[in-house]
């Protein structure tokens, strides 16, 4: 194939004519093309003037985008704090340059005075290349506080490529473009600047905000969402639309040009000339320069990085322009005063790439086909840093294809890349035994559509100038050479008296050569040996890719044996033999001959060097043979997952139904076998090894509990199973099962914190029907030996009764209840404990039973259930320690006043004090002696008395607005506790664990003690939540448990 450079540059139509869009108005105008066609721009002047309406010539023809399509928010970060910068101080000329360009500003309406800002900048004055000044805001504090919009810009490279070959471009610029669009309402003071007339924030868009550029192209994307790629591209507030041949646009002139010539890409002919003209750099300031103008011009330069290394080293130390700075320099002007014409890439073609690669530095060139022409449509160039410098030849050249890749992702994504090179690049990257990084770049590449073909000649100057890999030019094939893809494997085998080795030569197709050297770390033959080393060689050959094979040793008894020469008696070479044969049914066409020794004297070398009794690290030890590898890993034979995609892989075996076998083949494209194991390919690792359900069992239970396990949760084991290298279609389910039903980590299992069950409300019907008992204690001995406090309280009243204890018998609880309780406020309904012996005693029942009062107790370690006493204990013991301070044992003495104290506090749930809502008005507290209040100083004895009388008539109104209040309340809080449950429901049969206590714990394992006890096995559902329970012996627990201290148990 006849291979040229486009070398054909056009100049661009760079001559324009301004045209006037109204009469009488010389200052409104606008350019056009100086070469355009007299009748073309007869219309398009023509059609410019008819719409110049859309044109602004000052800010009062901007009428701004509506807030409701887009407004710029700032979204700054909450938790920094707002910074105010101090004023800085200006010179006269710069303060009357602020002065006039706030005056401008306020008469557009962009901004506004603003007063007490908790953000504040400065402003900050540059002069322009016309010596007047341009005014900007340090925004630097501000953007900090917002994070970046990660709305994505287009790539400039795209947009080169998709304007190239239209025949009529129109360039367009937005007037004050980001001032068109508003500031959020809520975020025009955080833009708050200070000058010497005062504050003032923006109410547009200002220039310099972190954000603006993504928000002014969200909006051009909203405006142009139909012509954008179509016929109009957008940059920020750069706008160019474009036009093909013969196509006319609705209410356009028609754009046809018969003569105008195909075009490409060139550079910026200022950029090239700004470098050009440029003098030798005098210091690192201009070589930075130079650096800067380069990097603009990438695109269209072969290999930059290597033109432009010389300066590159110039700014790694002190300055010093070196003979080398000004050849390389000279060499650069003498390449850009031609610089290559770019050709745009079309749709559905293949592209070319070509790599080079250097000590310093990893280039491509991305080509495309056309007419037999090869056009170049771009160039990369990258230079190696630190330990990239050392990566071996083959893995930089596979790093030139991944940076390739990078950086050209749109082109490597829309079309089939063809990589020309000499080198078997595939090979390497897929080998199973290949560094780290040549499997994660092979599994980043293997999105993309590559295919890997020979160099051919190069004729074009350029691209043969571009081509410098690190292959010899006698490696590079010609035309003329016959292309073959059958692998060359010299074999050799040697023992001693306790050991053996094996030397394997590889010539690939494409010349490469491999040697491998293997100690046999175990007594063998010197036919034996010679079997491993064939074995060693064919299945080395299998994992490089080989489909054909041409097998030399210099052993004519295994060659007679395999070819069939001669006939296998011995029991151990029947099975190195069926082994052999088993391999060799894997390849296309597999050749094996007998060759001298003299011909065989690498494989021979290596043999011997493997085989003797001088250690090496580098040559790989093999600790048992072939066979009894086959027999310690035994080929599954059952049917599982894998047999359908196994069967397939090695005999093309497909099912019936014409669906299945679509599904089979799909899901066998990511297996592969490997030395007769099933592999999958994955995305963490290249190779995961497939396993049946046995083995799956094995894996799971070895990394979880094994030596090395840790009884980690289902999530970290899949991580664990699948870093090991193995996989299971089904391996999320089974470890979340195996840690499930795991003994040991159910038992140390965290304790649960979250509500099994929604909160039921207990509610009292009448005042004095139901109150709670409870036992607080030991206190610190008072007199009378006193160190202990019964309490009880109303549930309905919030009426407290607490009396103190030297002991607390089942007698003096009886005794309390009888005197405080029923003796002073009536016989209740019902009493409320938890399951201490002082109320659980047959005694305190029978006493109960007689006065009709029903007992309920509280699930064992559930206070909860007995909340409200509980509640008024907290309050009682914080009214006592804070009363008493030193002398605590004075606490039954200072009893009295805590409780009336209490008893005379609004409680919340009621909104009354406990006394009114017993007896109907409110307790004279002392503070209405010592300082007198309207009802005491204004004191009538009969007014009073019917007072009384009439509070006793409305007590049952003030009650059922407690009780409403109440319920309100009690609902707040269900639906607060509610939304922390997590439901755990459990039926008669279930086994469960039960939390371990301090009554059940034992002190010996101290920390080290299990979180759970049991199994225990559900009997009975006393009441939703609450169960009863028995041990697996059948002996009933004596109380019921509530499901907060219960977890379901798996055997």
């Amino acid at each position: 194939m006849s291979i040229e450079e486009q070398k054909v540059l056009v100049k661009p139509s760079g001559e324009l004519a301004t045209i006037e869009l109204e009469d009488g108005r010389p200052e409104r105008t606008t350019k056009i093309g100086a070469d355009l066609p007299p009748k073309i721009k007869e219309s398009l002047v023509q059609f410019l003037k008819d719409n110049k309406d859309v044109f602004a010539w000052s800010h009062e023809d901007m009428p701004g985008i509506n807030p409701s399509i887009i407004s710029h928010k700032l979204n700054v970060d909450p938790s920094l704090r707002p910074i105010k910068q101090k004023r800085r101080v200006f010179a006269p000329e710069r303060n009357n340059a602020i002065m006039e360009e706030v005056d401008k500003l306020l008469a557009a309406n962009f901004i506004r005075e603003v007063f007490y800002p908790d953000w504040l900048a400065n402003v900050v004055m540059v002069k322009k290349s016309t010596g007047k000044w341009r005014m900007c805001v340090d925004f630097t504090d501000l953007n900090k506080a917002c994070p970046k919009d990660s709305f994505p810009l287009p790539r400039i490279d795209q947009l080169v490529d998709s304007t190239a070959g239209h025949k009529l471009l129109t360039f367009m610029d937005a007037f004050s473009g980001y001032n068109q669009i508003v500031m959020d309402e809520g975020d025009q003071e955080k833009t708050s600047f200070i000058t010497s007339r005062g504050l003032f924030c923006y109410k547009v868009m200002p220039f310099g905000l972190k954000n603006a550029g993504a928000t002014y192209q969200r909006l051009m994307n909203r405006m142009f969402h139909d012509q954008i790629g179509r016929n109009v591209e957008v940059y920020v507030d750069d706008m160019l639309g474009k036009v093909q041949r013969g196509r006319r646009s609705p209410g356009r002139p028609q754009r046809d040009f018969p003569n105008a010539p195909q075009r490409g890409i060139e550079a910026n002919p200022d950029k090239i000339k700004a470098i050009l003209e440029m003098q030798p750099p005098k210091n690192t300031k201009e070589v930075q320069r130079l650096t800067g103008r380069i990097a603009a011009l990438n695109r269209f330069m072969s290999r930059s990085t290597d033109k432009c290394l010389p300066f590159f080293k110039t700014l790694k130390k002190a300055f010093e322009w070196t003979d080398e700075c000004q050849q390389a320099f000279e060499e650069l002007k003498k390449y850009l005063t031609e610089p290559p014409l770019l050709s745009p890439s079309k749709q559905g073609e293949e592209l070319y790439l070509y790599l080079a690669v250097s000590p310093t530095a990893v280039s491509s060139a991305l080509i495309r086909e056309e007419e037999r022409r090869q056009l170049p449509v771009y160039y990369t160039s990258r230079a190696l840093r630190g330990a990239e410098e050392r990566y071996p030849p083959m893995e930089k050249l596979a790093f030139a294809l991944v940076t390739a890749a990078r950086k050209l992702r749109p082109y490597f994504q829309a079309h089939t890349i063809v990589l020309l090179t000499n080198h078997p690049l595939r090979k390497a990257m897929s080998k199973p035994d290949a560094a780290g990084r040549l499997i994660q770049w092979s599994i980043e590449l293997s999105e993309f559509d590559i295919d890997y073909r020979p160099r051919t000649a190069i004729k074009a100057q350029a691209l043969a100038d571009f081509i410098a890999e690190f292959t010899s030019k006698d490696d590079e094939p010609t035309e003329d050479v016959e292309q073959t893809s059958k692998w060359t494997v010299n074999i050799d085998g040697s023992s001693t008296k306790d050991s053996g080795g094996v030397g394997v030569v590889l010539r690939s197709p494409e010349g490469d050569i491999i040697k491998q050297a293997i100690r046999l770390q175990y007594p063998t033959t010197n036919n034996e040996a010679e079997y491993e080393a064939l074995l060693v060689g064919l299945k080395t050959a299998k994992i490089l890719g080989a489909t054909e094979l041409d097998v030399r040793s210099d052993s004519q008894l295994v060659v007679g044996q395999v070819n069939g020469d001669y006939e296998a008696k011995e029991g151990r070479m029947q099975q190195y033999l069926q082994l052999v044969r088993h391999q060799i049914s894997q390849f296309h066409e597999v050749r094996l001959c007998r060759v001298p020794r003299e011909q065989n004297t690498e494989a021979d070398q290596l043999a011997k060097s493997a085989s003797s009794s001088t250690a090496d690290d580098k040559i790989k030890t093999v600790q048992q043979s072939s066979l009894r590898t086959t027999e310690v890993n035994p080929i599954h034979a059952e049917i599982s997952w894998m047999t359908p995609i196994i069967s397939y892989l090695r005999e093309g075996t497909l099912p019936d139904n014409r669906h299945e076998a679509r599904r089979l083949k799909v899901r066998a494209s990511r297996f592969l076998m490997l030395q007769g194991t099933l592999y999958k390919r994955g995305f963490s690792l290249p190779y995961l090894r497939c396993l049946a359900p046995d083995e799956a069992n094995y894996v799971m239970r070895e990394i979880h509990e094994g030596v090395c396990g840790d009884h980690s949760g289902a999530r970290a084991l899949q991580r664990k199973i699948v870093r090991a290298g193995y996989y299971w279609p089904s391996m999320k389910a089974d470890t979340y099962q195996f840690v499930q039903h795991c003994d040991k980590c159910q038992r140390f299992a965290n304790l649960l914190h979250s509500p099994p069950m929604e909160l039921v409300p207990m509610t009292a019907p009448w005042p004095f029907a139901q109150w709670g008992l409870d036992i607080m204690g030991p206190l610190p001995i008072g007199r009378r030996q006193l160190r202990f406090l019964v309490v009880a309280i109303d549930y309905f009243t919030k009426w407290v009764e607490a009396e103190p204890l030297a002991t607390i018998t089942e007698r003096n609880i009886q005794n309390f209840v009888w005197k405080t309780v029923i003796c002073r406020f009536g016989i209740p309904r019902v009493l409320v404990s938890d399951n201490g012996k002082q109320f659980d005693n047959p005694r305190f029942r029978q006493f109960s039973q007689e006065l009709g009062i029903h007992n309920h107790y509280s699930s064992p370690g559930h206070p909860q259930a007995n909340g409200q006493v509980e509640v008024t204990n907290r309050s009682l013991l914080k009214l006592i320690k804070t009363r008493l301070e030193g002398a605590k044992g004075l606490w039954p003495e200072e009893l009295p006043s805590i409780l009336w104290a209490y008893r005379t506090t609004v409680r919340i749930p009621t909104g009354e004090t406990p006394f009114r809502m017993t007896f109907g008005s409110e307790a004279v507290v002392p503070v209405e002696i010592g300082l007198t209040s309207f009802r005491t100083l204004a004191y009538d004895g009969q007014k009073n008395e019917e007072q009384l009388r009439l509070n006793l008539d409305l007590i049952d109104e003030v009650r059922e607005t407690a009780e409403a209040r109440m319920k309100r309340y009690q609902e707040k809080m269900a639906r607060h506790y509610n939304s922390r449950v997590k439901p755990r429901q459990l039926s008669i049969g279930d086994l469960v664990l039960r939390k371990v206590t301090l009554a059940t714990r034992n002190p010996s394992e101290g920390k080290l003690g299990p979180n759970w006890e049991g199994p225990y096995k559900v009997v009975e559902v006393r009441r939703p939540g609450t169960y009863h329970l028995e041990d697996m012996n059948g002996r009933r627990l004596s109380h019921p448990w509530n499901a907060e201290h219960l977890r379901r148990y798996y055997p």
